[in-house]
């Protein structure tokens, strides 16, 4: 089965294949640690009023769980829990997280983007800006419409590669290698959920500062 579809593709495309999926590897993480660190950094820091590295902290059970799980929805219990004890209140974290670990899908949208532009340079197909654009739009689209378990982003995949007429076969490239990525985008997606809570319950006025001083004092 799978075996096949990634022996078929490596000797149609041949050896140095696996030094670009390096740089392919290199590259979503990269990708996904500028948005998680820096734009998702600063939304934070500007809308909900709280350093980063801080709140990271106090989300660490949450992105550790997501890192080992894959899974959003697995990791929900625990990350409603860390929020709460961030000072969200129960309001916003059971309306805010549940939504999010459907729909809030940052990573893997990122992810599918840059895999389709990956699939189009392997195989050496030149994907006009018009094309580019629809890949963005297809993957933002179709990552909502993941579910929020593991390797999701791999059955969505196709919607994005048929929107511009790129091989499925390409999807073989990936598998070997989606595990770890799967772990980093789903860690990324659970951050973004977290970022969201904060940033509603200071605007609803649903956050409680004194009860992230409390939890992080007993912590200490």
């Amino acid at each position: 089965g799978v075996l096949a579809l990634v022996a078929t593709t490596v000797a149609e495309l041949g050896i140095d294949l696996f030094a670009t999926l390096f740089k392919y590897v290199v590259t979503v993480i990269v990708g996904l640690l500028f948005h998680g660190v820096l734009t998702l950094g600063t939304i934070l820091w500007v809308f909900g009023g709280i350093e980063p590295w801080r709140y990271a902290h106090q989300m660490a059970r949450a992105l550790m769980t997501a890192f080992s799980t894959d899974s959003s929805s697995a990791t929900l219990p625990v990350t409603m829990e860390c929020v709460e004890e961030a000072g969200v209140s129960n309001r916003v974290s059971s309306f805010v997280l549940p939504l999010g670990a459907t729909v809030n899908m940052d990573g893997t949208a990122l992810y599918e983007a840059v895999a389709a532009m990956f699939i189009a340079q392997v195989y050496g197909i030149d994907l006009s800006f018009v094309q580019q654009v629809v890949i963005f739009l297809t993957a933002t689209l179709a990552a909502i419409g993941a579910a929020g378990v593991p390797s999701a982003g791999l059955v969505t995949m196709i919607i994005v590669l048929r929107s511009v007429g790129l091989p499925l076969e390409g999807i073989g490239i990936l598998v070997g290698i989606d595990r770890v990525l799967d772990m980093c985008r789903t860690t990324v997606n659970v951050w973004g959920d977290a970022v969201g809570a904060r940033i509603i319950a200071r605007s609803e006025g649903e956050l409680d500062v004194s009860t992230a001083k409390a939890t992080s004092l007993a912590e200490e």
